[in-house]
């Protein structure tokens, strides 16, 4: 198997490392394991790629690649020009540092890089670590993906749980804010929302008298619905959820066709 990995917190990023040694464990001895990933920290850009501007992509190591761009634009670099000879069974995203769960979901580059994967025709699995006071102080607050990774990975792989729809199928995976012994299981989730909090911004002087703005982040030990993504992961549950690119409210069609006739 051909496993390209990316994600967004940058190709030195710790979760990578726990992302690759997922990746060698699903390739096996006889695998290849590519990585093409941010040269910096791409967080919270979405799905955004680099359309108006080149991306310089330099060779680090014998199948590892940095590209100065977004997730998004590393997955394409990969499949048409890293990899472009032979395209990759499998694209792996991340492992975030942080949840992709709820309404991060919606930022998250990791999310956008295995987007991209999935427009592209290739199976895709995004992959974050939730943090919390139960897991941000161990020696290793990755515990719960590096125990529990390989195996939802190759869960999803087993069952053949894909598709080849125009808007193809890909997998949001989020691990809880616990230690790897204590995760309680695997649960499939619809993502959820986090209620009254958001994201806003922060206005800040600086030293030379110009007005900056920090975006900052909701806050995330809040639940969302029961047996939605956040809520599983804050009982101690990794949450797997299908997602697709498609934004279409088909329930809403007809009432919209009805409003415009």
């Amino acid at each position: 198997m051909r496993i390209l990995i990316t994600n967004d917190d940058g190709i030195n990023a710790p979760g990578l490392q726990v992302l690759t040694r997922i990746a060698q464990d699903i390739a096996g001895p006889t695998g290849e394991v590519w990585t093409v990933a941010p040269a910096f920290e791409q967080s919270g850009v979405g799905h955004c790629i680099s359309y108006t501007h080149p991306t310089m992509i330099a060779e680090l190591a014998p199948r590892r690649f940095a590209a100065e761009g977004s997730p998004a634009d590393c997955v394409i670099a990969g499949l048409y020009d890293v990899m472009h000879d032979a395209r990759p069974d499998l694209v792996l995203s991340g492992v975030n540092r942080g949840n992709n769960a709820a309404e991060n979901t919606l930022y998250s580059g990791t999310i956008g890089g295995a987007m991209e994967a999935a427009l592209q025709g290739i199976p895709a699995i995004a992959l974050s670590q939730y943090f919390g006071p139960d897991n941000r102080d161990l020696a290793d607050p990755f515990d719960a993906a590096i125990q529990h990774g390989a195996d939802v990975v190759r869960r999803l792989m087993a069952r053949d749980l894909w598709d080849e729809a125009d808007y193809r199928l890909f997998y949001n995976v989020n691990f809880p804010p616990v230690a790897g012994a204590d995760v309680k299981g695997m649960r499939a989730a619809a993502q959820g929302f986090r209620r009254g909090t958001h994201f806003s911004a922060e206005a800040q002087t600086s030293p030379s008298g110009r007005r900056f703005l920090w975006v900052r982040g909701g806050t995330q030990d809040v639940p969302t619905d029961p047996g939605t993504d956040a809520a599983v992961n804050l009982d101690g549950y990794i949450s797997v959820t299908p997602m697709r690119a498609d934004l279409t409210d088909r329930a809403m069609l007809p009432l919209l066709q009805e409003a415009l006739a």
